[in-house]
């Protein structure tokens, strides 16, 4: 079999399993398993593939069928120009999020101490570092599992990143210039709904926000307050059709200046607001 066939047969197997973007998946995995880039591939299609890389990529072409995200068979991310280690104990990063990490980058200065809560791989602590010299970064998540993903991605992208196992704020003891978070926000009744790669292989409890999926907000909005300096920020990632009732939350906690951003698609995404002095 040559690399031309190899390909082709990843194609379709990915097409018939129903994937929507077989080909694009289909190259993704190939590049992944023979290390040839386009123009690589465009010199070399014509020769025979090595035994161990077409079984390989029959396994994970299997896997992608299977719905298992393509991310996490390559076990890698681009987030913000960076890259970023994913498993299944982490959210892989969206690019909905660069919103979040864009805005808030916005309001940073040199000297800032940031926390991030629910930081799962890193990607929104990481980033920010890399965007602002001279800041104070430190992730804080529940899993432990997840922790172990954030401090790799930490030295894979030589960034001195604190992180902390807390349940929320139980175990956050300092104040901080900006608390930015993407929590779990999917309503409980919604998960089963979602395509099938984040409902069965995505980790459930980075995703789900309780029965109207506000659970996470509410405690934000109550507690970040403690530990955030005055005039300090909160930015906060939210489903699409939350931002009235997250802006409620931050202003009846009594923030101020709350602000709405959509993303590229023009849906709201992010609400942030600045504690009172």
């Amino acid at each position: 079999m040559i690399y031309r066939q190899l390909l082709q047969l990843g194609t379709e197997s990915l097409k018939a399993a129903g994937i929507a973007e077989a080909p694009v998946d289909a190259w993704l995995l190939f590049e992944h398993v023979t290390g040839l880039d386009r123009a690589a591939y465009i010199m070399r299609e014509e020769e025979e593939v090595r035994e161990d890389e077409k079984e390989e990529y029959r396994i994970i072409i299997s896997k992608r069928a299977e719905r298992v995200p393509l991310q996490y068979i390559t076990g890698h991310q681009a987030f913000m120009g960076m890259d970023f280690k994913v498993n299944s104990s982490v959210l892989i990063p969206r690019m909905d999020t660069e919103i979040l990490v864009v805005e808030t980058a916005k309001k940073l200065k040199e000297g800032m101490k940031v926390l991030d809560m629910c930081t799962g791989s890193g990607c929104i602590i990481i980033s920010l570092m890399h965007l602002t010299d001279g800041i104070t970064g430190t992730g804080s998540d529940l899993s432990k599992q997840a922790l172990i993903v954030a401090k790799e991605n930490a030295v894979n992208n030589r960034t001195p990143v604190n992180f902390i196992c807390s349940d929320m704020f139980a175990q956050i003891e300092d104040e901080y210039d900006i608390i930015v978070s993407n929590p779990p926000y999917i309503p409980t009744e919604e998960i089963n709904s979602l395509m099938p790669e984040v409902r069965d292989f995505e980790p459930v409890s980075a995703l789900d926000g309780s029965s109207d999926g506000l659970e996470f907000y509410r405690i934000l909005a109550s507690e970040a307050p403690q530990h955030i300096k005055d005039g300090g920020w909160l930015f906060l990632e939210i489903g699409c059709e939350q931002a009235e009732d997250v802006t409620k939350l931050l202003k009846d906690a009594h923030f101020r200046d709350v602000t709405t951003v959509k993303d590229l698609a023009g849906l709201d995404r992010v609400v942030y607001g600045r504690k009172e002095r």
